[in-house]
């Protein structure tokens, strides 16, 4: 099982109302990195299941992702706030060895409560650059750093770390109120 089925599966458990989708970029092709002429459509694909999900249920809202679905959720509530916070997973600061090409021009537009999860060893920026690019979002913000864990949060290979949705329910539930 991914890393988002079973955090959607322990929010759901926790009394949330949990959509999963797959942005249009994947919904055209099952495998492969997104192009830079998908992010538009990607990220209306995202405001679409916002719109779906307002017509189930009321209250508040939250939208998130892992890696470029979390830069697209993040870029879709700087544009509009659509949602009442981020969760941003794995969030990619910059490519690897790339330090010098950040992803953060649309940050300082965000003010949504914003929780980052990310592992102490992501190619996609260290702790300390994601520690720096939180300072660019007006609202308040927290990271939960994973020990050890690369851009994966530590979901694959042998070493899985099964217990990532257990830490982070109740983390965003503190941290959400």
């Amino acid at each position: 099982m991914g890393l988002l089925v079973a955090l959607a599966e322990a929010f759901v458990l926790a009394g949330f109302l949990v959509l999963r989708c797959d942005l249009p970029f994947r919904q055209r092709r099952a495998y492969g990195r997104p192009r830079p002429g998908d992010a538009a459509r990607d990220r209306q694909g995202l405001k679409h299941a916002i719109t779906a999900m307002r017509k189930l249920a009321a209250g508040r809202m939250f939208i998130g992702g892992q890696s470029y679905g979390g830069r697209q959720a993040s870029m879709l509530i700087a544009e509009e706030r659509l949602a009442d916070g981020l969760l941003l997973l794995s969030y990619p600061l910059h490519a690897p060895n790339r330090p010098d090409q950040l992803r953060t021009q649309h940050l300082s537009q965000i003010h949504v409560p914003t929780l980052f999860v990310h592992g102490t060893r992501d190619p996609f920026g260290s702790i300390e650059e994601i520690d720096a690019a939180r300072k660019l979002i007006s609202a308040k913000n927290l990271l939960l750093p994973v020990e050890g864990a690369g851009h994966d949060l530590g979901f694959k290979g042998k070493s899985k770390r099964e217990d990532l949705p257990e830490i982070v329910i109740p983390k965003f539930q503190c941290f959400f109120g």
